[in-house]
């Protein structure tokens, strides 16, 4: 398998999260990216420096305004005579998402964090010094290992950090600035008619599931954990099924919390059924670790052997498929996690 990672995507440092109502410690640390990299070497496995591509395969999903936004967000920050250690913001739009409606409908989420987001916002996504550039080399990785497959490849990891799957078109959010996993499945798109998207970080798939949502050429599928009660609170309920041209085209699979292998390995299996309908021609699975047990956010109860099941299950798919790195957040347990993938996969 081929694997493609730039170093400057370690130079992404966040200081701050918000959390249980105050700021504690990031959870993507730098460091995530080096037990990464150990897992692949034990696999033989020698990432290559990605090509710069620039933000035209980004612009393929996002629009021009945000990604202008986050590229010259932290000299403007500067020039702020009073300001924090990093880029935040301190007040949240009220957006009910439709034109046509005067008023949002009612609060989904049953606990009390969700029931703040829905009427306070995110305060998981602070851009520092270093935050723009470690965000083009993610997402510049993801399109190299497209264009890998593009170029003919069956199997290639993409170590994307920061993650991606929740920013939106016009929002980043979760930790997440660029979607990385859409953009890649853009960029699939050019040589294959259908491609699908297999989410199996612990957290829905938000943002992918939104740039997708009104089209049939691409079928996103999210497993995570059931947000009623955990992030991202607003979306990933199984009646999302897309909207438009997207009806049908896309399937959420929410677990019941402390759910283990098992139910994740069910899970993928109808994942896989549903591809197969869809005829899809390429697959990118979004891999995150945040399913593991020792996860600092998590809730779901995966051992890193679990994962290797997963790994097994998607390469008997038999697709040309593209894994790009989501979450995962226990330090000492993701590299056994992407050990075990690899393994299962081979």
């Amino acid at each position: 398998m081929r694997a493609f990672y730039h170093p400057d995507q370690s130079l992404h440092d966040p200081q701050q999260y918000m959390r249980f109502g105050k700021i504690v410690a990031p959870k993507d640390l730098p460091e995530r990216t080096a037990q990464l990299l150990g897992a692949l070497r034990k696999h033989g496995i020698t990432p290559e420096q990605p090509a710069a591509s620039g933000t035209d395969p980004i612009l393929a999903v996002h629009s021009e305004g945000f990604v202008r936004f986050l590229e010259t967000l932290w000299p403007r920050w500067l020039e702020l005579p009073e300001r924090g250690p990093e880029a935040w913001p301190n007040t949240f739009p009220y957006w009910s998402g439709r034109t046509d409606e005067s008023v949002r409908p009612p609060c989904r989420p049953t606990g009390i964090m969700g029931q703040l987001g829905w009427y306070l916002g995110d305060l998981s996504v602070p851009v520092g010094e270093h935050c723009w550039t470690s965000t083009l080399r993610s997402a510049e990785t993801a399109v190299a290992g497209a264009d890998a497959i593009l170029s003919g490849e069956r199997a290639v990891y993409s170590l994307c950090r920061p993650s991606g799957h929740h920013a939106r078109a016009d929002r980043a959010t979760g930790f997440c600035y660029i979607n990385n996993t859409a953009v890649a499945a853009q960029r699939l798109r050019s040589n294959f008619g259908k491609v699908a998207i297999l989410d199996v970080d612990a957290h829905h798939g938000d943002g992918t599931q939104q740039i997708f949502y009104r089209r049939d050429d691409v079928l996103t599928i999210s497993v995570h954990a059931d947000p009623a009660n955990y992030y991202p609170f607003f979306t990933g309920y199984a009646g999302e099924t897309g909207n438009g041209p997207g009806e049908g085209f896309n399937l959420n699979l929410p677990l019941d919390h402390g759910a283990g292998g098992e139910a994740m390995a069910a899970a993928v299996d109808r994942a896989g059924a549903a591809i197969k309908a869809f005829g899809a021609e390429a697959l990118v699975i979004a891999l995150g670790y945040d399913a593991h047990k020792d996860d600092p956010i998590g809730v779901l109860k995966l051992d890193a052997t679990d994962f290797g099941t997963i790994g097994a299950k998607v390469k008997a798919f038999g697709l040309p498929t593209l894994v790009v790195q989501e979450g995962g957040y226990a330090i000492e347990a993701i590299g056994g996690c992407l050990d075990a993938f690899l393994g299962g996969f081979k």
